[in-house]
């Protein structure tokens, strides 16, 4: 069996364009089906940036490059990695929101995902098969989007979180393209807007909850656990309600990760260290206050409480440094409705003496006096003056991170903050955020972005072949990156900035695979974590055809 000319160009993972070589237009009729001149790839990376710069805003952009993503992996990842930092907001957060909201009507083709319904579980393997195509898939992004983003449940919409995901991993660390595979997990949407809107793809229902929807996850990690058996599963926006419970279910007995709990705990736990590389203080000397406890608040104060037991402190000592605070106010042992992820962070009411007039943040703040303040709340411009000042009272440097995004939903910008502390305070944000200039100094603002640590934290666990992803390894990854920064500059940053992504992604990959072969998780004989990482990591260059098809014939 061989491909014809027109399958080559078809093929996203085959085209060339206009760099096939006039060999190959011979060998492989290729001949006149491309116009003649023969380019290099970054002849074709410049005319294709020289496109881009012409769309008038970042939502034509990233329809540009899904287009050419569409038609030339290996292009789109050449032009990516030449432009990261600036395509970073376009390929994803924030502009992917706007594409998720109208992912139905601006639908063109599916970009190699997966689409798994509830309502036609009996196809759940064949799908997955054909979606596949024969590769060797060792990374899955799944979401049943629930929890997209700030923006909430959208259902087969979400899949476009997948997608985004899975490029950042590869634009990133360098996750072979070849090997992952996005899915969505369509279980309905209780969304009316989506059900009332004719131009909607997915399943025209409400969310199937409890056991047939357990049941469905569980066919679903049975199958991709028993067709891809070297698999990285990653978790993405489900809602708070499943999040948790499927993570606890399965993290014990596969290799797998959920991005909103453990990513996000892992890059504030990051910040955080560089912060207090700053301010020259120790974890456990913080108070930590979280102000949202839905997944990826509780995911975070766990990540922390953990961190503080690994670095000496019981776990009851280490309960009483930490605080948390929703839409009710300081979360006691007997506010109704807590998840099992809030209770342990819970308080007595027998603490405070105005106990019931602890209902807004600021009262908390007032009341606790945190050294560490971190907002998921979504409720844009929570943290007021009063409550930074508060806080710059009680603490010389204080941590401040308002990670909720996207921009409209922040609970602060970045200058408010600098400006209200009189430059104490140590800022990282969840959208990205220009340098603040603040009586002579300029103060550079970290990117709490997921993206630092999740597609090193892939690679490094691939690379090392672990069984599973371990408390040590995720701590491993957050070390690594928060020992980055340069604690003696003035106005520096907690966090590296995304415009190194690549570089620091290997930083990432490197420890965290170390750390597996420290801890005996590696299924295969590893001798060298670098070099284990050096060897998976893709880059993307042309490679011959001959060869490619033959490859993938001995793969059919």
């Amino acid at each position: 069996m061989t491909l014809s000319a027109m399958e080559i160009i078809n093929d996203p993972y085959l085209n060339k364009g206009t760099a096939f070589t006039a060999d190959e237009r011979k060998q492989f009729g290729l001949a006149g089906l491309v116009p003649p001149a023969v380019q290099t790839i970054s002849e074709q990376a410049d005319q294709a940036y020289q496109q881009y710069q012409t769309k008038a805003n970042d939502l034509e952009k990233r329809l540009f490059l899904m287009q050419l993503f569409n038609e030339n992996r290996v292009l789109f990842y050449y032009l990516f990695g030449q432009h990261i930092a600036e395509f970073m907001p376009v390929v994803y957060d924030p502009t992917i929101a706007d594409t998720i909201e109208n992912y139905s009507e601006l639908f063109v083709q599916p970009q190699g995902a997966a689409y798994l319904s509830i309502d036609d579980p009996e196809s759940m393997r064949m799908t997955l098969k054909n979606a596949a195509n024969n590769r060797d898939i060792r990374l899955i992004v799944v979401t049943d989007a629930e929890g997209i983003l700030g923006i909430g449940d959208w259902g087969t919409n979400g899949v476009d979180i997948a997608v985004g995901k899975l490029m950042v991993y590869t634009g990133a660390a360098g996750i072979d393209p070849k090997q992952v595979l996005p899915v969505v997990l369509d279980v309905g949407t209780n969304n009316e807007k989506l059900l009332k809107d004719p131009m909607y793809l997915g399943n025209r229902h409400e969310r199937i909850q409890g056991d047939q929807y357990y049941a469905f996850v569980d066919q679903f990690v049975d199958t991709v656990e028993s067709l891809f058996p070297h698999l990285y599963l990653h978790w993405e926006d489900f809602g708070r309600d499943n999040a948790a419970n499927i993570l606890n279910q399965y993290k014990d007995k596969i290799t797998t990760f959920n991005d909103d709990i453990q990513g996000t705990g892992i890059i504030t736990l990051a910040g955080i260290l560089g912060a207090l590389n700053i301010s020259k203080e120790k974890l456990t000397d913080q108070v930590y206050m979280s102000f949202g406890a839905g997944t990826a608040g509780a995911g975070i104060t766990q990540r922390i409480f953990d961190e503080m037991v690994q670095e000496g402190l019981s776990e009851d000592e280490a309960r009483k440094h930490f605080y948390m605070v929703d839409k009710q106010g300081l979360l006691f042992d007997d506010t109704p409705g807590l998840t099992p992820e809030q209770k342990p962070f819970t308080r007595k009411r027998s603490e405070f003496a105005n106990a019931d007039e602890l209902t807004t943040l600021e009262a908390a703040v007032k009341a606790v006096h945190p050294t560490i303040l971190v907002g998921t709340s979504t409720q844009p411009g929570t943290f007021t003056q009063p409550i930074v000042a508060e806080m710059s009272a009680h603490t010389a440097r204080p941590i401040i991170f308002p990670l909720s995004n996207p921009t409209k939903l922040a609970e602060a910008t970045a200058e408010n903050l600098i400006q209200w502390s009189d430059g104490k305070a140590l800022v990282a944000t969840g959208i990205p955020a220009a340098p603040v200039e603040y009586k002579g100094v300029t103060y550079n603002i970290g990117q709490a972005n997921n993206a630092l640590v999740y597609p090193g934290l892939g690679l490094g666990t691939i690379a090392s072949t672990a069984k599973v992803l371990s408390d040590g390894m995720i701590s491993a990854a957050a070390h690594s990156l928060g020992g980055i920064v340069d604690p003696d500059e003035a106005g520096a940053a907690v966090l590296p900035p995304v415009s190194k992504l690549d570089v620091f992604s290997q930083t990432v990959a490197n420890a965290v695979a170390q750390e597996a072969l420290d801890e005996k998780l590696n299924e295969q004989p590893i001798a060298d974590a670098k070099q284990a990482v050096a060897d998976m990591k893709w880059t993307p260059e042309y490679a011959d055809l001959g060869s490619e098809l033959q490859a993938r014939l001995q793969d059919k």
